[in-house]
């Protein structure tokens, strides 16, 4: 069969003996003058994206929503103002449900598709968020914590996958960039929301009861919407439902056109793709031991979520009502407008920097953002010592502190919240994504527990030195990048096996 002739028994293009170069993405894209937003077919599939993005958004209300609440009055008069273990218990409530959902996340999302598991999990949200408006006790409002984590494990983990497969190929990088940066969007209404509720009074316990409540208002639009998405077409391709995809790519990515060149490259690269990794897949996740490419895709998707959350960053996103009592900055509304104020920026920038993704790269990015976090928390622990010697007398060392962690912020959005979720659905082929994501998001939770427990007991036994713990871990973190992570820039995700596999990604193509 000669090169990129339709194979009458499948109806699709064979690519026999060529390489990816020789017939490309840009060889295929339609000839159009028309800018995405004047074609109407990629409008609905870009604002439909809108619907995953909500789990990200949910999880950062959840952040930024405790942070919130540990600096109201009326939180901490109704549980006995928890600290030291108690309150990285309720911290961590949200990761214990998260581990009782890792044997169920995966499996969900290989045998029922990206969608459902959104639905599912996001209803388990609703429920525990109502719980955790409705809760009288200590326990109850732990209790809720870890419904809201095993309902938004599975969610979170369906999303981004859903957003990556579904996407059209040259807005991929940019799209799955925003999913994280949505996280700031649920950060910044917390944030804004307790601050409101705040001057309710100080007996009212709907101060903390309103913001509880709201969690669930994201995860109950995605049950609600999220069923007028389409499944992802390289889910439907791996259930062999061949004729389900194609309709799929020629409705969203081809406007309809049945005959497009587009929809004809995407099915062969899937199509081989996955059926070369079915050919050589090995039992579960044995099989990221395997050969030399997945022995490196596993160090990457677990280094990822280790330096998302090992960077310092999880004092900032739980912990700020101790970063600022240590800097003299006591005051609960004073408190509250920092931490609104620090939301506001975040997702401004990480919005901006997100749409610069594909220009710059993913290796520069990290790099960038590893060595300008590693400068922030230097200046950072020595304006801290100092404003300790002083005994928190001089203001501006205060300030100073507050501003450095708003110029961390900006470095770590930079590498560590848009770009992670696009490599790692990049490096990851299809057969393997939904494990990699379960991996990548135990690693996670392996730190989170770390952070959930030993940051708030560090934070008031040392104070400021812990902050030394992370410079060291982000200058690692610095060479974990330089030397293990290769760029991925300008490849479709069929396309990046070749970076890892070699020409083995796509089997033997003289074979027809």
């Amino acid at each position: 069969m000669a090169d990129n002739e339709k194979n009458p028994a499948t109806g699709y293009y064979e690519t026999n003996g060529a390489s990816p170069n020789e017939w490309s993405l840009r060889n295929v894209l339609p000839d159009t003058d028309k800018p995405w937003y004047k074609q109407r077919h990629l409008v609905l599939l870009n604002l439909g994206m809108i619907i995953p993005y909500l789990s990200s958004t949910t999880n950062g209300y959840d952040g930024s929503m405790l942070n919130g609440l540990q600096s109201m009055s009326q939180w901490q008069h109704f549980f006995d103002s928890p600290t030291g273990t108690r309150l990285g218990s309720l911290s961590n409530g949200v990761i214990f449900g998260q581990i009782l959902a890792f044997p169920i996340a995966p499996w969900l999302c290989d045998h029922t598709g990206r969608r459902f598991p959104i639905f599912f999990g996001s209803l388990l949200l609703v429920i525990g968020s109502v719980l955790q408006c409705a809760a009288q006790n200590y326990a109850m409002f732990l209790v809720s914590r870890m419904i809201i984590g095993f309902g938004g494990l599975i969610a979170v983990e369906a999303s981004p996958m859903l957003v990556s497969e579904l996407a059209f190929p040259t807005h991929r990088p940019v799209l799955v960039g925003y999913y994280n940066n949505l996280w700031y969007l649920g950060a910044l209404l917390a944030a804004w929301v307790t601050y409101g509720t705040y001057f309710m009074g100080p007996d009212a316990t709907w101060a903390w009861r309103i913001p509880s409540l709201l969690q669930g208002f994201f995860p109950l639009l995605q049950v609600i919407f999220v069923y007028l998405l389409p499944e992802s077409p390289r889910y439907l391709v791996q259930k062999d439902r061949y004729e389900d995809a194609r309709k799929v790519l020629t409705k969203y990515h081809a406007g309809g056109d049945s005959n497009s060149p587009l929809v004809d490259f995407e099915m062969k690269e899937i199509i081989l793709q996955i059926q070369t990794a079915k050919l050589a897949s090995r039992a579960g996740y044995r099989e990221f031991l395997s050969t030399r490419g997945n022995l490196h895709r596993l160090f990457i998707i677990i280094s990822v979520p280790c330096m998302m959350q090992l960077s310092g960053n999880g004092l900032i996103a739980y912990y700020l009502h101790l970063i600022l009592n240590s800097i003299g900055f006591t005051s609960d509304p004073q408190q509250l407008r920092i931490n609104g104020g620090l939301m506001v920026f975040n997702l401004g920038i990480s919005i901006i920097l997100a749409s610069l993704m594909e220009i710059a790269g993913r290796r520069r990015l990290f790099l960038f953002s590893t060595i300008g976090m590693l400068i922030c928390y230097v200046v950072w622990t020595i304006l801290s010592a100092i404003n300790e010697q002083r005994d928190f007398k001089d203001n501006s060392l205060g300030t100073g502190v507050v501003v450095m962690i708003f110029f961390y912020q900006l470095f770590y959005n930079a590498g560590l919240n848009g770009p992670p979720w696009v490599y790692v659905t990049e490096v990851l082929p299809t057969h393997l994504r939904a494990k990699g994501t379960n991996i990548m998001q135990i690693a996670s939770t392996c730190v989170l527990i770390f952070n959930g427990y030993a940051n708030p007991v560090a934070m008031d036994a040392i104070s400021w030195r812990y902050y030394i713990v992370y410079c060291c871990v982000i200058a690692i973190e610095i060479a974990i990048v330089y030397f293990g992570f290769p760029e991925t820039k300008g490849h479709s995700l069929e396309e990046v096996a070749l970076i890892f596999d070699g020409e083995e990604a796509f089997g033997d193509r003289t074979k027809g």
